[in-house]
C-alpha cells in the first residue's frame, strides 16, 4: 500500500507539473503569425497608375483643384498613384480616347465626358455600368438619391447606371446689375423686357460698340435650348425623337435673329465668342451674356461691379428656362480591372459632399449633391456669394439636354442648320425643316 501511494503521488506530482509548465509558455506562434499577416494584407495593397482624361473648358484653374484632390486622394490611397491628362474640352477628350482605342492601345481608366456622350458610349462599348460599385458604397440608395435630379437624367440607360456627376452646370444668364440700375432697368422677365434692355444697354462711340447682349452660338444647340423650352417645345421628346421643325422651336431660332436684325442688341450672325464673353462681360464692354454657370468663379473675381445671374428669360411674361450641362465620370472597359476598380475609389472619393462643395467654391460649377450646400464651406460662400444658390435654383426651370442616340451625328446636323440660319443663309424655318430630315436618317440604325 505504501507503494502504490507513492507512486501515486510521482505521478500526480508530474502531472501537475506539466499543467504548470504549460500555462506558463507563451501563445503559440501560430496565431501571433496569423494576427500579424491579416494586419500586413490590409495595409499593403498592390500599386496601381490609371490615368484620367479631363477637360479644362472655362474660366477656372481646373487643372490646379484638380492636381490638389489628386494629391488628397494618394495620401488616403498611397498604393494609387492618379495620372491626370487635361485638355481643352469635352470634345477633345472624347476624340483622345477614341483614336487610343482605335489605335489599339489602352485607355484612361477614368474620364469626364459630356452626360449627353452616354448613347454613343454604351454603343460604342467604350464604357462600364457602375451599379456594382455603388452597391459598395455605404447606404447606397440615399448615396444617389443625394445627387441633383437634373443632374441623373443622363445617367441610367436600358436599367443600368453609366456615370456619376461631378462636373456640372447650367445654362444661365450673367448680368451687368449696375448698368441695370443707372438705367433704370430691372432684370428681364420676358423675350420682350430682354431684347429691349439689351437694346437700351447697346452703346457706340466711334468704331466701338459695347454689346447688350453675347450670346455665343460657335458650339449652338446648348444656349439655344432654353430660347426653345423658353418658346414651350424643347428640341427633343426622348433618346430617338428629336422636334428641331417644332413651331415653337423655329419660333426660337428667329427671336435669336431678331436680337441683332430687329433689336441691333446683339453682334449679328454666329458669334464664336466662347472663350472671351466672360472677359468682355468682366470688363464692362457687355451688358449681359448667356454662359456657363462654370464660369461664375472667374467673372466674380474679374468683375468690379455687382454680378446678376438668372435663368433665361422665356417667351411669356414671368417664364424661365435653363438646361443642365456639364460632364460625369464614365469608367472605361478598356482598362485592366484593377485600373477600373482604382478609378472607382477616386469617383467616390471626389463625390464626398466636403469635395463637391469645394469644387464649386473654386469653379462656379453647381455642387451636384444636396448635402454639399449643408456643409460649413458652402454655407458661409454662399451667404458672401449668393450666386452661388442662382446657379442652382436656375435648374428648377430647367429641360432635358440633347441626349440623342448617335448624339455626334445628329448634334453636328442641328448646328450646322442652326448657324446657317443665324448666318442668314437659310431662313429659321428652312434650317430646322432641313435639320429634322437629316437627323431623322442619321438615328434610323439606332432607333428602328
Amino acid at each position: 500500500m505504501k507503494k502504490k501511494n507513492t507512486l501515486l503521488f510521482l505521478v500526480s506530482s508530474l502531472f501537475i507539473a506539466a499543467m504548470l509548465l504549460a500555462a506558463c509558455q507563451p501563445a503559440p506562434v501560430v496565431e501571433e503569425a496569423v494576427v500579424e499577416e491579416a494586419v500586413v494584407e490590409e495595409i499593403v495593397m498592390d500599386p496601381v497608375t490609371f490615368q484620367v482624361f479631363y477637360p479644362v473648358a472655362v474660366d477656372a484653374p481646373i487643372a490646379a483643384i484638380l492636381n490638389g484632390y489628386i494629391e488628397d486622394f494618394q495620401a488616403e490611397y498611397p498604393y494609387i498613384t492618379v495620372e491626370p491628362v487635361f485638355s481643352g474640352g469635352y470634345g477633345d477628350v472624347q476624340t483622345a480616347v477614341q483614336t487610343t482605342i482605335d489605335g489599339g492601345g489602352e485607355p484612361p481608366a477614368l474620364t469626364v465626358l459630356l452626360a449627353t456622350a452616354l448613347y454613343d458610349l454604351i454603343n460604342a462599348d467604350y464604357i462600364v455600368p457602375l451599379d456594382d460599385y455603388v452597391t459598395s458604397v455605404e447606404d447606397s440608395q440615399a448615396y444617389l438619391a443625394d445627387f441633383l435630379p437634373a443632374f441623373m437624367e443622363n445617367s441610367h440607360y436600358d436599367g443600368k447606371l453609366w456615370s456619376i456627376p461631378f462636373q456640372r452646370s447650367a445654362v444661365v444668364m450673367y448680368y451687368n446689375a449696375d448698368m441695370f440700375a443707372d438705367a433704370g432697368l430691372v432684370p428681364p422677365t420676358s423675350w420682350q423686357s430682354w431684347a429691349e434692355a439689351a437694346q437700351a444697354l447697346t452703346t457706340t462711340d466711334g468704331d466701338t460698340t459695347n454689346w447688350g447682349l453675347q450670346f455665343p452660338s460657335g458650339w449652338p444647340y446648348w444656349l439655344f435650348q432654353p430660347l426653345a423650352i423658353g418658346a414651350g417645345q424643347n428640341i427633343l421628346e426622348d433618346d430617338c425623337t428629336v422636334v428641331f421643325d417644332d413651331p415653337a422651336v423655329i419660333e426660337a431660332v428667329q427671336f435669336y435673329m431678331d436680337l441683332s436684325a430687329v433689336y441691333g442688341a446683339m453682334p449679328a450672325g454666329v458669334q464664336a465668342v466662347w472663350g472671351t464673353a466672360t472677359t468682355d462681360f468682366a470688363s464692362g464692354t457687355s451688358a449681359m451674356i448667356v454662359h456657363s454657370s462654370g464660369s461664375l468663379t472667374g467673372i466674380l473675381e474679374q468683375a468690379d461691379f455687382e454680378v446678376g445671374v438668372m435663368p433665361i428669360p422665356g417667351k411669356e411674361e414671368g417664364t424661365y428656362a435653363s438646361v443642365p450641362g456639364g460632364g460625369n465620370f464614365y469608367i472605361m472597359k478598356g482598362a485592366p480591372q484593377e485600373k477600373q476598380d482604382a478609378a472607382w475609389k477616386f469617383v467616390e472619393f471626389l463625390s464626398r459632399p466636403e469635395y463637391v462643395a469645394d469644387y464649386s467654391i473654386n469653379t462656379g460649377y453647381v455642387a451636384a449633391r444636396a448635402s454639399a450646400y449643408d456643409t460649413e464651406a458652402m454655407k458661409t460662400y454662399a451667404a458672401g456669394v449668393p450666386q452661388a444658390l442662382d446657379t442652382r435654383d436656375a435648374l428648377q426651370f430647367a429641360g432635358t439636354e440633347l441626349s440623342i442616340q448617335n448624339l455626334g451625328q445628329v448634334r453636328g446636323i442641328f448646328h450646322d442648320y442652326l448657324q446657317r440660319a443665324y448666318n442668314g443663309d437659310m431662313t429659321a424655318a428652312e434650317a430646322m425643316a432641313a435639320a429634322q430630315s437629316e437627323a431623322e436618317a442619321a438615328m434610323a440604325d439606332y432607333c428602328e
